[in-house]
């Protein structure tokens, strides 16, 4: 099995590429998906962030209300975001170890791959066989983080500074990944970058799988 981190930039397309990869045979989970899992009313780090950020984050059902808890982490006057991350990566990392031991058991041949923003960043390449990094113009994070959050351009833009501010610069990942896509053209243009990024983790795969 080989276990693959893609990683990338705000609003650079990491998701759309990973559907790309799930479509081609991949597993995949999404770092966020379980991060918005764990912090359901319930659940230990559910419980450290509610407990360390207080009661502003909850809404009025008890749940935690991600965008007031985003405000605070990446406030541009004094970001908290490290806080939240030692609350949260360290069950997001064992549940993501935890499902691609699983993968593997399963599926010795499989390509896992887990799609995280912070995987540099968290100190996590040796978690994984290979790294590919998505990246894109820094003007196109902007406007596809305006689509996405249905907001206006200056919005989306302050946005996307906040957040960039905890992350590393899209030209160090690529330099630091395995395999780099440009999510800068057409889906199409992606797509194929996709497909030849693929048959390379396929064949890395086999070729681990057999050992």
């Amino acid at each position: 099995m080989l276990k693959v981190g893609l990683t990338g930039g705000i609003a650079c397309g990491k998701s759309v590429v990973a559907d790309m990869f799930a479509a081609r045979g991949a597993h995949v989970v999404k770092a966020d998906e379980i991060a918005h899992r764990l912090m359901r009313p319930g659940e230990p780090v559910y419980a450290a962030v509610a407990a360390h950020f207080g009661g502003s984050i909850l809404d009025p059902d008890g749940k935690i209300n991600r965008q007031k808890l985003a405000a605070i982490a990446f406030a541009p006057d004094s970001p908290r975001v490290e806080e939240l991350n030692r609350l949260v990566h360290p069950a997001v990392i064992q549940e993501q170890d935890r499902w691609a031991e699983q993968i593997g058991r399963q599926d010795p041949q499989a390509v896992a791959i887990v799609e995280a923003a912070l995987i540099f960043e968290a100190n996590l390449r040796g978690h994984f066989d290979r790294i590919v990094a998505v990246v894109c113009e820094p003007e196109q994070k902007i406007q596809r983080q305006a689509h996405r959050l249905g907001v206006d351009y200056a919005f989306a833009r302050a946005d996307v500074e906040r957040r960039s501010r905890a992350q590393w610069p899209d030209s160090r990942k690529a330099q630091l990944a395995d395999a780099v896509i440009r999510n800068t053209g057409s889906l199409e243009d992606t797509a194929q970058q996709v497909e030849r990024v693929w048959r390379e983790l396929k064949r890395g795969a086999l070729t681990k799988g057999s050992l």
